[in-house]
């Protein structure tokens, strides 16, 4: 096979500011790239952590995005690794943001014992934060 790594993730929002801070801020993405008035769009942003890139887009002029719906084919939300996931909860937090997933009356609750929150980007992109792994 000639793939190497997933390189990228596109998100589309029109909520550019902030979501770029959302990003940025709370989940510690730096920019590596900002473009403004590409390809009919006011801005194409790349952001990177690690090895991994988002490249965040506003709509083209004149279009409107469809709401965000989990009944959506295609991504339902993007998953990352922490150390601790209550001391990442509690990070972001702090930073005041809490536009977090309620499950069961919980915001940290156990998917096969494994301890997880989400959150909800401000473009709608859901984010799942664990500290254990699959394998």
């Amino acid at each position: 096979m000639s793939i190497k790594m997933i390189h990228h993730i596109c998100i589309q929002t029109e909520k550019y500011e902030e979501s770029l801070d959302f990003y940025n801020r709370i989940m510690g993405f730096k920019v590596v790239n900002e473009s403004k008035d590409f390809h009919k769009r006011d801005y194409n942003t790349w952001l990177k952590l690690g090895n991994f890139m988002i490249e965040l887009q506003t709509p083209k002029m004149g279009d409107k995005f469809n709401k965000w719906s989990c009944l959506n084919s295609g991504p339902v939300h993007m998953g990352f690794m922490v150390d601790d996931v209550e001391k990442e909860y509690e990070r972001i937090k702090k930073l005041g943001y809490d536009n977090f997933k309620i499950k069961k009356g919980e915001i940290i609750y156990k998917v096969e014992g494994e301890n997880l929150f989400k959150i909800k980007a401000p473009e709608g992109t859901e984010i799942e934060i664990r500290d254990t792994d699959i394998l």
